[in-house]
C-alpha cells in the first residue's frame, strides 16, 4: 500500500522526468553499411520475443524496411498488435549460432507497421536492389512478387 509520502515522491519524480528533454534516438552508422539487422519483437509483457532473427534491411531516413514472409512471427507480431521491436544493427552472421554476439552491436528501439502502399514498395524494393546487388537478380522478383500476391510483407520499422 502507497503512503503520502511514496504518493508526493512519485509525483516528484515522474514531473521531474517530465522536465527532461526528450532525446531522439538515430540510427547507428552500421545502418548505412551492414548487410542485416537482428530483430526481435517485444511481448505484451516487456520481455523479447523468443523469435529473433536476421534479416536483409534498407534504410530510408530514420527507418529501416524489411521484407519477410507473410506468416512470419514478426510480421503476425505487428497484426497482433506488438508493435516495438528490439533492433541490432550489425552482421555477426546467422542470430542462432552468434552466441548471442548480436547482443553487442549497436541497438535501437523501433515501432514497427505493415507498409502497404505500393508504391513505397516499389521505392524501397529499388533501394534494396542498390544495395543486394549480387543476390537481387534472384530475391528481387521473389520480394515483388511476394508482395503482389500476399505471401510477403513489408514491415517498417520507425526509429525516433
Amino acid at each position: 500500500m502507497m503512503n503520502r509520502r511514496d504518493s508526493l515522491w512519485s509525483l516528484a519524480m515522474l514531473a521531474a522526468g517530465a522536465a527532461l528533454p526528450v532525446r531522439a534516438q538515430t540510427l547507428p552508422a552500421a545502418a548505412d553499411t551492414s548487410e542485416v539487422i537482428y530483430i526481435t519483437p517485444i511481448r505484451s509483457d516487456g520481455q523479447e520475443s523468443r523469435c529473433q532473427s536476421e534479416v536483409w534491411f534498407t534504410r530510408d531516413g530514420l527507418s529501416l524496411y524489411v521484407v519477410t514472409a507473410h506468416d512470419a512471427w514478426r510480421a503476425e507480431a505487428v497484426r497482433r498488435g506488438l508493435t516495438t521491436a528490439r533492433i541490432w544493427v550489425g552482421d555477426v552472421g546467422v542470430w542462432s549460432r552468434s552466441d548471442g554476439a548480436y547482443r553487442n552491436l549497436p541497438v535501437v528501439q523501433g515501432k514497427a507497421s505493415l507498409e502497404t502502399d505500393t508504391l513505397r514498395h516499389a521505392a524501397i524494393l529499388a533501394l534494396m536492389g542498390q544495395k543486394y546487388t549480387r543476390e537481387w537478380p534472384t530475391w528481387g522478383p521473389r520480394f515483388r512478387d511476394g508482395l503482389a500476391d500476399g505471401s510477403r510483407v513489408m514491415l517498417r520499422y520507425q526509429v525516433a
